[in-house]
């Protein structure tokens, strides 16, 4: 059973002849959807948890009205969201580390401590608690651990990283699915189009990226051939340990590597032996039916994004 073909993470998807309903997302202009997924990668970078939340509601939004058919996000959806839960869980149970004690604003000298009324409550620390959530000792078995704290600063982390994979994998996902290699390296030297009077070989860098997108479908075969290895040889994990498994999966990661070079020279030389030549973005370019009311919307939403960013985005 084809697992990873089955999730199309990363490759386009041409549209089905007999749809009902064209997508809109497809007939959006390539350079507008490439400075939205460039929003998504930047503007997390010194933002707050709220902005952070926002443009993982934003994604998914856009998932849900995109028009692009169920069938692309039923498999790899939920388990993106899955490892964005996992990896934020592990960030926040893990320690944080320690900070170091800030300086003294005042000499200790200066203090004084009275003695209070017995009959008087105790005095009460002002301002938030530091430990938000705090479990233990917790007990593997045999093995006993200390107290399982989650802090202020380990929700923080486990929450900048579960947002940060998901807006970065999805993002540039969502991108890969609805456009064509041709017009994504178009967009991309348009947008590099003022270094090539710096001497800078545009085209070339976007007939590389042309190439390295298309061999994304066959870097999934390849990993997949491999488990399929793995599997038909009842490897248990378990059962080697943990020394063993490390060097099984180092082993698996090399024998990936060495045919996925083997794959690329296979595929130079038979651009050659065919007398293939690089092409320039423009020639590689067809543009489909322009959307003008959908570009309009884009290009303000994507306006209206920025001064949110630069507005409330520390939130």
């Amino acid at each position: 059973m084809d697992i990873l073909r089955q999730m199309p993470i990363g490759q386009f998807v041409a549209e089905d002849p007999g749809a009902a309903r064209r997508s809109w997302l497809r007939a959006l202009d390539p350079r507008l959807k490439f400075a939205w997924t460039v929003a998504f990668l930047v503007t997390p970078i010194l933002a707050g948890p709220i902005w952070r939340l926002a443009l993982v509601g934003v994604l998914l939004l856009i998932t849900a009205v995109c028009g692009l058919p169920w069938r692309l996000w039923r498999r790899s959806l939920p388990l993106l969201v899955l490892l964005a839960l996992l990896v934020g869980g592990l960030a926040a149970v893990l320690p944080a580390g320690s900070v170091a004690p800030a300086p003294l604003e005042r000499p200790p000298a200066e203090v004084r401590l009275v003695a209070g009324s017995p009959l008087e409550a105790p005095a009460e620390r002002s301002g938030l608690a530091w430990e938000l959530v705090r479990w233990g000792p917790v007990s593997l078995g045999p093995v006993e651990l200390g107290p399982l704290v989650i802090s202020r600063r380990s929700a923080e982390l486990g929450l900048n990283g579960a947002t940060l994979l998901f807006t970065l994998v999805h993002s540039a996902n969502l991108l890969l699915l609805s456009t064509p290699p041709e017009q994504l390296v178009w967009s991309f030297s348009w947008v590099l189009a003022p270094l090539a009077r710096l001497g800078w070989p545009v085209e070339r860098l976007g007939f590389t990226l042309l190439l390295a997108l298309r061999f994304l479908p066959l870097v999934q075969e390849e990993l997949q051939n491999l488990l399929r290895a793995l599997a038909t040889r009842a490897v248990n994990l378990r059962r080697l340990g943990l020394r063993t498994s490390l060097g099984l999966v180092l082993v698996v990661g090399e024998r990936l590597l060495a045919n996925l070079l083997l794959r690329a020279e296979q595929g130079a030389e038979a651009l050659l032996a065919r007398g293939g030549t690089w092409q320039t973005a423009a020639q590689l370019h067809r543009p489909g039916p322009p959307c003008r009311l959908g570009n309009g919307v884009a290009a303000v939403g994507l306006a209206i994004l920025l001064v949110l960013r630069w507005k409330v985005g520390a939130l």
